[in-house]
């Protein structure tokens, strides 16, 4: 069951063609704002991602956004590592412990095939960052074959010169923004520059992408009518924190006033779930309140971002994260 609602008001292309790979490489890492340079065939960086693919799943995933999930699911896969530290990352066996299976290149094509012949709308890259020089060969062994659009999943700490040699290969970009304050971004994900990075990286994608596209899919389920799903655009992500709806609403005011109006959806996110209790960050040991997030949703209509989603309260279940047991990666 898919838990995101349209915003009130809210109104809902083919793939891209590939083009050569970015010029950057595992020898000299500068896929993200960390710019560590260093050389991953030898030493680990920042993220301590090694020099080749790690993933825990690929598999359909009914749980994104109406038009990526559809009725049956987008191809998810997802990788191990990351080039942030949220001490509330629900996918912290791979984020942080980098849970996952090795796979080549050709592996990482074929489980591309894979999922697009199991019906997936889309081929869903989630916390790819680390990995981007293997998944563009992998994307291009496969581009020949692949007919449905490639997904950027990510958590918006990115570098915008990455991003722009990205653009023939991402049809749709799935970006977090994460934080407004960037004394909250370093205490809680340990990236103090947090926001210019993200906000700089969300602009370029934004500009590269262009106005989203549909295309109508028909329904298999008799007496439902057909629903649009995304072949092209951007869905800025937010997920409110509990104590924290007043960088929400900031965040909001500054995503209105800095992006043009149309040029993307907003998804804004009541599925915080504290998974352990931790003692260095107390006010975060709960579930947000329904007032915090109608506050945050609320300033949203205010503001006139009708474009988007918002989530049910129900979203905020541990039952909503996958089973990252490599399904779909033998």
């Amino acid at each position: 069951m898919n838990t995101y609602i349209p915003l009130p008001n809210s109104s809902v292309g083919s793939p891209v063609q590939f083009s050569e790979p970015a010029a950057y490489s595992y020898e000299s890492c500068h896929c993200c704002p960390r710019n560590c340079q260093i050389n991953r065939t030898k030493k680990q960086g920042w993220c301590h991602s090694p020099a080749g693919i790690r993933a825990a799943r690929a598999a359909l995933h009914p749980w994104e956004e109406p038009c990526i999930s559809g009725l049956h699911g987008s191809g998810t896969i997802f990788f191990s590592g990351c080039t942030l530290r949220c001490c509330f990352c629900q996918n912290s066996l791979l984020s942080k412990d980098h849970f996952g299976k090795k796979l080549t290149v050709n592996e990482l094509g074929d489980a591309f095939l894979r999922l697009q012949d199991k019906g997936a709308y889309n081929i869903n890259l989630v916390t790819p960052t680390q990995f981007f020089p293997d998944i563009i060969k992998a994307l291009d062994l496969v581009r020949h074959k692949l007919h449905i659009p490639v997904v950027c999943n990510c958590g918006g700490y990115e570098r915008p010169e990455i991003i722009s040699q990205l653009k023939d290969y991402i049809n749709i970009w799935l970006p977090d923004f994460k934080y407004f304050d960037n004394e909250l971004a370093f205490r809680y994900s340990k990236a103090k520059d947090y926001f210019e990075q993200a906000s700089a990286s969300i602009a370029q994608i934004i500009r590269q992408t262009g106005t989203p596209e549909y295309t109508l899919h028909p329904s298999s389920v008799p007496g439902r009518p057909d629903f649009p799903l995304m072949t092209k655009g951007v869905i800025i992500r937010h997920m409110v924190l509990p104590g924290h709806k007043d960088d929400s609403i900031r965040l909001l005011y500054w995503i209105h006033q800095h992006f043009p109006e149309h040029s993307y959806l907003i998804s804004l996110l009541s599925q915080y779930t504290p998974y352990t209790k931790n003692p260095d960050y107390p006010q975060l040991n709960r579930r947000i309140t329904s007032y915090e997030y109608n506050k945050v949703v609320d300033t949203a209509l205010e503001l006139g971002m009708t474009d988007g989603f918002m989530q049910q309260k129900s979203s905020a279940k541990e039952e909503y994260t996958p089973p990252f047991d490599l399904e779909g990666l033998d």
